[in-house]
């Protein structure tokens, strides 16, 4: 419907090439097709070789079968860096694509990081699109986890986007995990592309899960896509008085899939008890990290609030506060603030 988030997106992308290089080029359409036209395949390789990266077509062995249900959709070719076959393994564990607000929460950041240590963990592969917030603990989630992360880009597979990810990117396409895009190296990423490169990521995974989203956010786009082609839809539920929850909880209120973990996920798509959850605790605390993250527990927010329960020593809270969050124990928002994750302590029953 052209009131949802994201419909006259959905209604590009289902036009042909000329026909949606003629809706969104303009005067410049021409010249845009002129250069399509002259497209040297020579050149390509050298730019994939350049960039370290691998390509396959609709008719490839790397090609994931799910794509092919985009139908006119679906991208001609893939271009990524990382491990190819990491894409044929969708066909055997359902990958899961976790989705969410660029400026999400400590809490979503938080519950997404270890939804997706715990997928991962599980054998599941996370797929998401490396923006901040929301994408990047889910991604980084999955690398703790020890499992597999796909990353779908806006732009050409060589280019980290945004810029600031850089390091994750190379961890992502370095240690078992795969970058991918539709686009060719060198090209960057420009405000259509994002709606694009949600479509793959909604046809990845065999479930969407939204943990954090506005009520016009761009991850409803990838519901969208995920709905039209029959896949499972999950949301975590938020707070009731935060705006960054509305597009969750109203998914909820449809019907979506209750997600308050990965148990949920696993439930619903392999079945209930069908795979046993890893162990979710975290590594063992010393005296002054346990005694700040008691605080932190018991709703003392802020670096002042926790040195108070450490004798009043704001470094020691601080430094104390900063190993928490690098452990996976607490997550900090944009104001200063601490708040628990879900990572269990050690020997704490699971």
């Amino acid at each position: 419907m052209t009131g949802e988030p994201g419909s006259r997106g959905r209604e590009l992308l289902a036009l042909d090439d000329e026909r949606l290089v003629r809706a969104a080029a303009g005067a410049k359409a021409g010249d845009v097709l002129t250069a399509a036209g002259n497209d040297d395949p020579g050149e390509l390789r050298d730019r994939l070789g350049a960039g370290d990266c691998w390509a396959t077509c609709r008719h490839g062995p790397e090609y994931p079968p799910a794509l092919h249900e985009l139908d006119r959709e679906a991208p001609a070719a893939l271009m990524g860096r990382g491990d190819p076959a990491l894409l044929a393994r969708l066909a055997e564990d359902p990958g899961v694509t976790v989705v969410g607000s660029r400026r999400g929460s400590a809490y979503g950041r938080g519950v997404a990081r270890e939804l997706g240590r715990m997928l991962a963990a599980s054998g599941l592969p996370v797929i998401s699109g490396l923006a901040l917030g929301i994408d990047t603990a889910a991604h980084r989630g999955a690398i703790e986890g020890g499992g597999a992360t796909i990353a779908v880009l806006g732009s050409g597979p060589d280019r980290a986007y945004p810029p600031s990810n850089r390091r994750l990117y190379a961890r992502i396409a370095e240690e078992g995990g795969v970058v991918i895009s539709e686009l060719p190296p060198g090209t960057g990423a420009f405000r259509w592309t994002f709606p694009a490169r949600n479509r793959v990521m909604a046809a990845l995974g065999a479930m969407t899960v939204v943990v954090e989203a506005a009520e016009r956010s761009g991850s409803l786009i990838t519901v969208g896509f995920a709905q039209d082609l029959g896949r499972a839809v999950g949301a975590v539920p938020g707070p009731v008085n935060s705006w960054l929850s509305d597009g969750a909880n109203a998914l909820l209120a449809d019907g979506a899939v209750v997600v308050r973990g990965a148990e949920d996920v696993l439930d619903h798509l392999l079945g209930p008890g069908a795979r046993t959850l890893p162990a979710a605790a975290g590594p063992e605390l010393d005296e002054t990290l346990a005694t700040a993250l008691a605080a932190v527990e018991g709703g003392r927010a802020s670096l002042d609030e926790v040195a108070g329960g450490l004798g009043g020593d704001a470094g020691a809270a601080a430094t104390a506060l900063a190993r928490l969050e690098l452990l996976g124990y607490v997550a900090s928002d944009v104001t200063g603030a601490y708040t628990r994750t879900t990572l269990g302590r050690p020997g704490a029953p699971s």
